[in-house]
């Protein structure tokens, strides 16, 4: 071959490869960030494998494939804004994937047993997911060996099944919603249902609102904007709404007596020291006693507005006693280490029995008192909050 025949070849070669490399470059560049799911379901040949996006409206399905004999599949999806949940789907054979970033996911099973003897890997978050599912799957076969017990009266088969479900409860909360209120398995532990019904009620349970609530703050707080996250805020709204009501009709059978004690109903809860802090030690201040969540929307602002107060009245003796009702205590004391003024922690959260006692509708809400511990005025009584402290002091 002459030097120049070899030349040629040379930059032959060099142009395809040139020409290879940009179209990778451009393959790559094109194809938007996104999440993988492959693996294989054995046992199902020609049965067709679907992948849906479980919105809060129902599942939607975004791709699918017909299963050969290995049962190998791939499917991608688009990059969703922030953890959001999807499923494996055969006929009724579903096993539930939860998505927080580009991260690719694998998944083994059988088709005989996918819904409880699959294996996950590439996600923590589908781990603890998977373990759920066996745990609710269980429980149901359980609930359903009680309620065709023939030998078991009514009675005491509801009241067997209300032990189950309270031990399940008591168990998913300490192992799967406390250790990462703001994770995937919290949100999808409280969707998990027994037949057509919620296991956790976040609309008749005062207890289980509070868990909502707690889930709620740490979404609001870590996945801002999402709709997940705005839909867990009003699930807990609404259930507090339930319960407030419920609450407030109690509080007008209170004795009058507990308010003629000090002009006030008295408050004792713990600041961000562990000290208790009550109402009632206040006497000789103005006070401004103010119910708040630091999770709300426009807390900054209003945080703004109070230290604002605080630094143009305090001298001449206002205090602010605010009360956190998020149900996050770790969250409240990180948000109050600042802060100058007394901040105490009510773990009754949006349940907080205080609530009905003021008869707080809704958060935030203030209420001004005077130096002889007089309940005086409450937000809506009030125009101009300045001129308002300033006839107290």
């Amino acid at each position: 071959m002459t030097p120049k025949n070899l030349s040629d070849k040379v930059m032959k070669s060099m142009k395809y490869n040139i020409l290879w490399a940009l179209a990778v470059l451009l393959a790559t560049a094109c194809k938007p960030d996104g999440f993988r799911i492959e693996g294989s379901i054995s046992g199902a040949p020609d049965s067709i494998l679907y992948l849906e996006h479980v919105t809060l409206e129902g599942p939607v399905t975004i791709d699918s494939t017909r299963l050969s004999e290995e049962g190998t599949f791939d499917f991608n999806g688009e990059k969703p804004e922030t953890t959001d949940f999807y499923r494996l789907r055969i006929a009724n054979s579903i096993i539930n994937i939860a998505v927080d970033s580009t991260e690719t996911i694998g998944v083994k099973a059988q088709y005989a047993t996918m819904p409880t003897e699959y294996e996950v890997s590439g996600s923590e978050a589908c781990q603890r997911i998977k373990q759920l599912a066996v745990m609710q799957i269980g429980l149901t076969e359980k609930v359903i060996a009680i309620d065709s017990n023939q030998m078991l009266d009514r009675a005491t088969a509801a009241d067997s099944i209300m032990n189950l479900i309270n031990d399940y409860k008591q168990q998913v909360i300490k192992e799967f919603i406390i250790q990462n209120t703001k994770g995937a398995e919290a949100y999808f532990a409280l969707f998990q249902t027994l037949g057509p019904y919620l296991i956790f009620d976040p609309q008749n349970n005062a207890d289980d609102i509070k868990i909502f609530a707690a889930v709620a703050t740490a979404w609001d707080t870590y996945h801002p904007g999402s709709l997940r996250g705005a839909h867990l805020h009003n699930v807990a709204i609404e259930g507090m709404k339930n319960e407030r009501i419920l609450r407030a009709q109690q509080a007008k059978k209170l004795n009058p007596g507990i308010i003629k004690t000090a002009g006030l109903i008295d408050i004792e809860l713990p600041d961000n020291k562990g000290k208790l802090r009550s109402l009632s030690q206040l006497k000789g201040k103005v006070v401004l006693l103010d119910f708040h969540a630091f999770s709300m929307e426009k807390s900054p602002q209003r945080i703004l507005m109070l230290r604002e107060l605080y630094n143009k009245y305090h001298a001449q003796g206002l205090e602010i006693y605010q009360i956190d009702l998020d149900g996050n205590e770790h969250y409240w004391k990180q948000q109050t280490a600042q802060l100058p003024w007394i901040s105490v922690f009510d773990a009754g959260g949006i349940q907080s029995r205080n609530l009905a006692l003021y008869n707080v509708q809704q958060v935030p809400e203030f209420f001004l008192i005077d130096r002889e511990n007089n309940l005086v005025s409450r937000s809506q009584q009030i125009d101009d909050l300045n001129q308002a402290i300033e006839a107290l002091l």
